[in-house]
């Protein structure tokens, strides 16, 4: 058993987000790790007393030492494949070196690491993700600590990015056509019986330095995947064609306009499905016994939850949700370059609270109170140029949003109730974009209401972008306020007029 804060590298991620509060239910201390710590201490278990928030980037060594100070093992729980930079596998092999710099200097114990299943062949060579997260482990066990690494196929849970996949392919296309990977075999894992596996290395020493196959007890093609999953989800069965013409590349493209899934993302993963990702030992069956969960059932309990809106993570979640330093509002009068500013103010008269929850419903299938073909123009363009577009939704429901949370092709800087909301654009753009709504409730019964929209151009390009865009910005945002006045109940005192 191991002593002090165990780290969790990925706190907020899909498996990251789900394995610290099951950690704090076994009675450890967790050390939550991330780019934002208020990202951090946004999440359901970010103000328990056992959780110790604190900031690190995995390309940051100095940061990752400060993390990992102190604590007796860590899990390493993160990867590059959503990012848009094309060499994610130069970034993996940077993150997994600062990684064991870390160890080194803190004097860690153990490292769990979640990496992915498949063997390399001449025939059959690993994709470019697989390999990489192979690679990964084999530079972490460069390291002074003892790693144990988890070889997963397809996790399949509430909003992972395998399931999403899988499920909006199948409840939108009655037939499909597919490359030649459609017949490839899987062994798929329940996110239950990996979050399962994780603990149970932890508790387990003899686990330490091995290398271990997790999978579930079904292996089946992923014809025969998306064929089970319409017969859970009560669909008629999909009529699945493969071709021999049709690349990852290809797939990937119009898996992105079917799917919220992200292009990067999704073609990493396509890129995978051509390896073969089956179990060659179940040394872990005896090491860490759990009763695996069929794959029938974990689609079953994935659908459930996804229905009911009970998503506790999801595959949006990764995202930064750090403040660009040029939209600090300490300096208005930004030196780095030009910044244009845009932005209108109402006076509603009526009940505040009402007004902050109407705006926090914005966006997902409530839409953006006016102009929703407009958005929805905006997001099909995004699509194209292999951004989120607005797929992505409102992940964790109608709630307040919170800090770091996705929301269409929007992130959540900052969520003050009752006082401000800020949200990062994630879209395709010739520059950084950011969107605030302010409140200012001081007079009881009316509230100020400000809607702004902020950017920070890249180029000749980013300015153009921004005139163009400056017409259509005025006729949104004037109307987007007084939809909010309707539909809060309350009256507008003054209309909005232009403030900045």
């Amino acid at each position: 058993m191991t002593h002090g804060p165990i780290l969790v590298l990925g706190s907020t991620g899909y498996v990251g987000g789900r394995l610290v509060p099951l950690l704090l239910e076994k009675g450890f201390t967790v050390r939550a790790a991330g780019r934002s710590v208020e990202k951090i201490r946004a999440r359901p278990w970010g103000d328990n007393p056992n959780v110790e928030t604190v900031q690190a980037d995995m390309h940051d060594a100095d940061s990752l030492k400060r993390a990992a100070e102190g604590c007796s093992a860590a899990f390493y729980l993160v990867h590059s494949m959503s990012h848009p930079s094309r060499d994610f596998a130069a970034q993996e092999r940077d993150a997994a070196y600062n990684m064991i710099t870390a160890a080194q200097h803190a004097g860690l114990a153990r490292i769990i690491y979640l990496g992915g299943l498949g063997e390399d062949h001449e025939d059959h060579p690993l994709s470019k993700h697989l390999r990489s997260r192979a690679e990964v482990s084999r530079i972490l066990a460069l390291g002074p600590a003892k790693v144990t690494t988890l070889r997963a196929a397809q996790i399949v849970g509430s909003g992972s990015s395998s399931f999403e996949l899988v499920r909006y392919l199948a409840d939108r296309l009655p037939f499909m056509i597919t490359p030649k990977w459609v017949r490839t075999k899987t062994q798929p894992i329940s996110i239950r019986n990996v979050l399962g596996y994780l603990v149970g290395c932890l508790e387990n020493d003899e686990t330490a330095g091995l290398t271990l196959d997790i999978g579930g007890p079904d292996i089946l093609s992923y014809q025969e995947l998306f064929q089970l999953y319409a017969e859970v989800a009560g669909i008629p069965k999909r009529r699945i064609y493969s071709s021999p013409f049709l690349s990852p590349r290809l797939s990937s493209f119009w898996v992105s306009m079917i799917t919220p899934v992200p292009m990067t993302l999704s073609r990493s993963l396509i890129e995978g499905l051509r390896n073969e990702v089956i179990c060659r030992n179940d040394k872990i069956r005896t090491l860490v016994p759990q009763e695996l969960v069929p794959c029938r059932e974990a689609i079953r309990l994935a659908l459930d939850k996804t229905e009911h809106q009970k998503v506790e993570t999801c595959l949006f979640d990764v995202g930064s949700a750090c403040m660009p330093e040029w939209a600090s509002e300490d300096d208005p009068e930004y030196a780095g370059g030009t910044r244009f500013e845009m932005g209108y103010k109402a006076r509603l008269q009526g009940d505040p609270t009402k007004v902050w929850d109407v705006v926090t419903r914005i966006g997902g299938e409530q839409g953006w109170y006016y102009g929703d073909p407009l958005w929805r123009l905006r997001g099909f363009i995004d699509r194209i140029l292999a951004g989120p577009g607005l797929r992505r939704g409102r992940p964790h429901g109608n709630g307040t949003p919170r800090v770091g949370d996705a929301l269409d092709f929007w992130r959540v800087l900052t969520s003050d109730e009752g006082h401000r909301l800020l949200l990062l654009a994630e879209m395709r753009l010739p520059g950084e974009a950011l969107l605030e709504f302010k409140f200012d409730s001081r007079w009881g019964n009316a509230v100020d209401l400000s809607m702004t929209a902020k950017f920070l151009p890249k180029g000749l390009t980013g300015i153009l972008y921004w005139y163009a865009m400056y017409p259509f910005h005025g006729i949104l945002f004037k109307n987007i306020l007084k939809n909010i006045s309707d539909l809060a109940g309350t009256h507008l005192y003054e209309p909005p007029r232009r403030v900045i």
